[in-house]
């Protein structure tokens, strides 16, 4: 079927009464150029979000706890053998601190995140971190994402005995050669897999794509499609962004439009999951286009003052408090919608969990 024959109003309609869109009506909503037609895709992704979440949106606080890594990864600016980018590993008492300061700034989750970090991946260095996690379920009593790469499936075990109720291992592509060109010398099948393992462990899964790197909207569409076999609770996008002293320290970031329209068309897709608004892209300035395009959850809140990085903009916005959670409101309330509450969030999780299939 041609464009011609496809109308963007009866795709909408199809979404809208969660009627299953072809591989076809999902491109031709990937590749809109005409600006009214982009709104009316804007406009439904709102209207489908607001169908299930109401006018609500979660925050998550993010401590990106140890910026080492034994991977090289061509896109990241930690990549193990990046001699311009800042290494730390924070100590438990730190980590525990920015736990406790993203706690009382009213965020609904804590995203502890670290690289490969060479350290924690000898026998038994785990424990330090999964001490450190009982401490701040203690202290917070908030919900908690991992996302500490493709970790042993014992130590895995154990994050979930702890109550970790998040588990994230971003693919970024879903094309396995555009993947071994990104993530050297890592194996597609593990991560995949783990991903999997996790899911049937009882972990809610986040999958993220990472838009710009040389991918097709074929190649979207199927990462739409291994995101649905999944049965990922928190689909994402970000934009690439060059890194220097990276292999694409040189390969322009694409225009933002690639990702909106990737968060909304996911959006159709995935009527009732969450769907981030990355603070680490462009900072508080690019909130408000994600917002519109239908992300109901703000990601990477930072407080100013703990030395903490981002991953795709390290320092953006971080000092000026720019990615706090009073940094958001005005954004927000100029959207029209409003931060839930934490019962609201632990509510969408347990619903969530009751919902989760066996996957294969």
């Amino acid at each position: 079927m041609s464009d011609e024959k496809l109308n963007i109003t009866s795709i909408i309609s199809k979404a809208v009464n969660y009627s299953r869109l072809t591989e076809e009506e999902i491109i031709y909503l990937l590749n809109l150029d005409e600006q009214n037609k982009i709104e009316e895709l804007f406009l439904a992704a709102r209207e489908i979000r607001t169908a299930n979440f109401g006018q609500l949106i979660f925050i998550y606080g993010f401590i990106y706890f140890s910026t080492y890594c034994r991977n090289n990864c061509t896109f990241c600016f930690y990549r193990s053998s990046n001699t311009v980018s800042e290494r730390y590993r924070k100590s438990n008492e730190e980590i525990l601190e920015t736990a406790e300061k993203l706690t009382k700034s009213g965020v609904h989750l804590l995203d502890l995140t670290m690289g490969e970090d060479p350290y924690y991946f000898k026998e038994d260095h785990f424990d330090d971190l999964l001490n450190t996690i009982a401490s701040i379920k203690e202290i917070s009593g908030l919900p908690m994402m991992i996302s500490p790469g493709v970790v042993p499936r014992p130590v895995l075990d154990r994050f979930y005995d702890l109550g970790v109720a998040w588990y994230a291992c971003y693919q970024e592509t879903h094309n396995k050669q555009l993947y071994s060109e990104l993530r050297l010398n890592q194996d597609y099948d593990e991560r995949l897999e783990l991903k999997k393992y996790a899911r049937n462990k009882g972990f809610l899964i986040e999958e993220g794509l990472l838009a710009g790197i040389g991918e097709t909207v074929e190649d979207i569409c199927h990462s739409f499609r291994v995101m649905e076999e999944l049965a990922a609770d928190q689909v994402r996008v970000m934009s690439f962004v060059p890194q220097k002293g990276t292999p694409l320290e040189n390969q322009p970031s694409i225009p933002r439009m690639r990702e909106l329209l990737m968060i909304a068309v996911m959006r159709l897709l995935f009527p009732d999951r969450l769907i981030p608004a990355s603070l680490d892209v462009d900072g508080l300035s690019g909130l408000k286009m994600r917002l519109d395009a239908g992300a109901n959850v703000i990601t990477s809140i930072i407080p100013p003052d703990d030395g903490l990085l981002g991953v795709s903009q390290s320092t953006l916005d971080i000092r000026e408090g720019g990615r706090s959670v009073k940094g958001i409101i005005p954004v927000l309330e100029e959207c029209g919608l409003e931060i839930a509450s934490n019962s609201d969030y632990e509510k969408w999780i347990e619903n969530r969990k009751l919902q989760a299939p066996i996957v294969k």
